[in-house]
């Protein structure tokens, strides 16, 4: 017997000539019978509708003979979306089902991109659904009156749940579900999409908080990945980091050619930019087909692209993770990953772009950039065969965020301690929060704390007389307003034509490495620099190409604990002569060459590698953790070294493994005997190299910018780089020196020390190794796997004006090929 409170539903998909999945009708009932809860479901299965349905369902069975008629009903669903570029393409969708049933409701877009006159149109007559991002929804707890705004509202949907519930804007989610929960109505539900996620219960405990139950909706939606290897024409036995990438463009274009539409995904903005420019450069005739789609350039090129997509017009978007997640275009029938992504679920996600509907396989072209990213496919092949996904941890305590969020209610109606914090303890995130940790974030906003009472700049939140704590200065309310939120990145300079005509947004630190007249390559043109004026760079089209690609600070992605066990598997059965797949099998000449110079190391061994160049004493180590976690062992381990010897060293790590370099001869048998893995005095120690290698003040530029100590600027006006880093500078001094017990000074080693890991994973992985056994091999010259790294270093150090690749040829020349 179907359930009659679903008929208009039903209705709808037969007018489409569509079954729902039994997932969407699942979504349908538990939301109508009260329940709040996760959705997990693929890319491109129709999660949008599983949870916008049931929102109109409820509205139809309680207003049963009037549902037709246009009402002021105030907002009755807030849908949340991590990304602007998502926002339109869910407006149609909702508003397209509203068009077709005959339900007189307004979607409607809230957020940083909506202009004044829509903003005070919105206040004035709330939609019935607001499509919004995390800071905005914050925004609008900040207005005065904002119980009124929330009175009415029956749901909150959070989408892409696990891009959110791993870092700061998932926090600033927690804190506002719970506050919008305790000033709504009982009927009140929160529910959360996601697609790919390793640790589905843990996640729904964090959108959930600690008072509602778990509640979770598993899609059995049959999604099958094609994965096709992209083989080198020659495997070479040393490969490194970035060389084959476009040596195989000829096989890219080929398999361009022979798509219909195409994304072709890289992990960085440079190298979009270069892809980009290579592919035009051998079919020009593609010029108009072909687009370049990633963060930094001007939003209206990028809604160009993405409409574009959408009306089928462009052949190949080069692009990087800003179209990983559901932007809505039609489905590509393929899509080309340069470079491992490093993980399993980024994997998943982009290769859910083709054949985007449910029942179609999505093909995806896996092109390495180095050899033994080939063992990466492979990794990637198993994870996705036995369903595993990586997990995502959300951070705990941080005090950066609640200060913004106690400013935030303090601009707006104030706030009252005793009522706010039980409400705060009830998020996942802040479910530790101390007395002391309370009263120390209060003393803080309001006076100071210890070292900054003479600045009234820091005298934000004033305590009124009925109780509330306010902020009463006009101009702190604004200058909160314009710094909200959590994403916090270098200052950019903004790239224009002299006719003002914008092409988007490039770091301070590349601009200052250029004089006038240089050219560089961005937004797909040859571009002069012609002059530098406050924050803007004025450029001219240049008639001479340039091999100087724009750079971004961003950090390289790091290999995930789940792909690095994956890849020590296969490892493990190469061992045992075992080869499962065509990947592992192209590189047997690099593992065969690995294992007769030294070991292959798997999931029982630690290798260690010791060898002598004319750069000097090398040790290998290879803890296959991932380049995050490898800078800092190596920091460690560097650190323990020098307070034994008296020495100078010098650094470099991959996904694999990591060197030191010294001036003179190390006995790794010596380190190891002195315990050098110790887990004595670790923390002190790991704090040490934390300071020492400024992880901690970079860091605590972050959470000042977040906690509203360092003021970004005004729009049109923003400060200059050097003044917000001298300005935190200043202020990281001066709380070490005067008030060492500053919550957010512990706050910036806690997470240089944690920063995208799960906590004590670092000191996890130094138990995993010492339960391992330990192999010391001393090669007669580089290993394939040692190569890589010391390549890696090469790189960032070499001021010679040899190019890389040419060193690298005279290495490889001068190296004796064992047979």
């Amino acid at each position: 017997m179907e359930d009659k409170r679903l008929n208009v539903a039903f209705d709808y998909f037969q007018k489409k000539n569509w079954t729902p999945f039994p997932f969407q009708i699942q979504a349908w009932k538990d939301y109508l019978d009260g329940k709040s809860g996760l959705l997990n479901a693929p890319t491109g299965s129709g999660k949008t509708f599983a949870l916008w349905f049931p929102a109109i369902l409820e509205y139809i069975q309680n207003n049963p003979d009037t549902w037709q008629k246009p009402k002021n009903n105030g907002i009755q669903l807030i849908w949340v979306t991590p990304l602007r570029a998502l926002a339109q393409d869910i407006q149609k969708a909702m508003q397209e089902v509203c068009e077709v049933i005959g339900l007189p409701w307004q979607v409607a877009v809230r957020n940083g991109d909506t202009d004044p006159k829509t903003r005070a149109a919105l206040k004035k007559r709330p939609p019935e659904c607001l499509i919004t991002t995390p800071e905005t929804l914050h925004i609008l707890i900040s207005q005065k009156g904002h119980q009124e705004l929330f009175h009415s509202l029956q749901c909150i949907v959070v989408d892409e749940w696990h891009e959110l519930v791993g870092n700061k804007r998932g926090i600033q989610v927690q804190l506002a579900l719970e506050y919008i929960q305790a000033i709504c109505p009982q009927t009140f539900r929160r529910w959360a999409i996601s697609a790919t996620i390793g640790n589905l219960n843990q996640a729904a405990k964090v959108l959930l908080g600690n008072e509602l139950p778990i509640h979770i909706i598993k899609a059995q939606v049959e999604k099958e990945i094609l994965i096709n290897s992209v083989f080198p024409e020659e495997i070479e036995k040393y490969p490194w980091a970035g060389h084959l990438g476009i040596r195989m463009l000829d096989q890219v274009i080929k398999i361009i050619e022979e798509g219909k539409t195409v994304l072709l995904f890289t992990n960085t903005r440079s190298q979009t930019e270069i892809w980009y420019q290579k592919i035009l450069e051998t079919r020009p005739d593609w010029a108009g087909w072909i687009a370049m789609h990633h963060g930094s350039l001007d939003m209206s090129v990028r809604a160009w692209v993405e409409n574009a997509l959408h009306e089928g017009v462009l052949k190949l978007v080069v692009c990087t993770s800003s179209l990983d997640l559901g932007v809505d275009f039609r489905p590509v029938d393929r899509v080309i990953q340069v470079g491992s992504p490093k993980g399993v679920s980024r994997f998943v996600q982009r290769a859910g772009r083709a054949g985007h509907q449910p029942g179609l396989p999505s093909e995806i072209y896996f092109v390495p950039t180095n050899a033994l990213e080939l063992i990466e496919a492979a990794a990637l092949r198993n994870a996705i065969e036995k369903e595993e996904m990586e997990s995502q941890f959300t951070p705990e305590l941080p005090y950066d965020v609640l200060i913004q969020f106690l400013v935030t209610l303090a601009i707006g109606d104030g706030f009252d301690p005793d009522v706010l914090f039980p409400i705060v303890k009830r998020t996942y995130s802040y479910s530790n929060l101390e007395k002391f940790e309370q009263e120390w974030i209060i003393d803080f906003i309001t006076k100071g704390g210890v070292s900054l009472g003479n600045y009234e700049d820091f005298l934000k939140v004033e305590k009124s007389e009925d109780g509330l704590f306010r902020v009463t200065s006009k101009r702190i309310a604004m200058r909160h307003r314009l710094s909200m939120g959590t994403i916090v990145s270098d200052v950019s300079l903004r790239v224009k034509f002299k006719n003002g005509t914008y092409l988007g947004t490039v770091e301070e630190y590349f601009i200052a490495k250029l004089k006038i007249g240089d050219r560089f390559f961005f937004a797909g043109r040859n571009l002069e620099l012609l002059q530098v004026k406050g924050l803007d760079a004025f450029v001219k089209v240049s008639e001479k190409k340039t091999s100087n690609v724009v750079s971004w600070m961003g950090a390289r992605m790091s290999l995930s604990s789940m792909l690095s066990d994956k890849i020590r598997e296969i490892f493990k059965e190469y061992n045992q002569g075992l080869v499962n797949s065509e990947e592992v099998r192209k590189v047997l000449p690099i593992l065969d060459l690995q294992s007769k110079l030294s070991i292959v190391p798997d999931g029982d061994t630690f290798l260690v590698e010791s060898l002598q160049s004319q750069d000097g004493h090398h040790l290998f180590f290879y803890p296959f953790e991932g380049r995050m976690m490898h800078e800092l062992m190596s920091a460690l381990i560097a650190y323990r070294i020098s307070q034994s010897y008296s020495v100078s060293l010098n650094m470099a790590m991959n996904d694999y493994g990591f060197e030191i370099l010294s001036d003179v001869y190390i006995s790794p048998e010596e380190i190891f005997e002195e315990d050098i893995l110790s887990l004595k005095n670790i923390e002190d120690d790991i704090l040490h190299c934390v300071n020492e290698s400024e992880m901690s003040r970079r860091k605590f530029r972050e959470i000042a910018s977040i906690a509203g100590l360092v003021f970004q600027g005004y729009p049109g006006k923003p400060a200059s780089f050097k003044h917000i880093q001298a300005n935190s500078s200043l202020l990281f001094q001066v709380f070490e020196q005067y008030d060492p017990n500053n919550l957010l000074l512990k706050q910036a080693r806690i997470e240089s020390l944690n920063q995208q890991m799960e906590k004590d994973m670092f000191i996890n992985a130094i138990q995993k190794l010492n339960r391992l056994k330990i192999v010391i091999e001393r090669p007669v010259q580089f290993t394939p796997f040692s190569f890589p790294i010391m390549v890696d270093r090469l790189n960032r150090t070499n001021i010679s004006s040899e190019s890389i690749e040419d060193k690298v040829a005279k290495i490889l020349a001068q190296m004796q090929e064992v047979d």
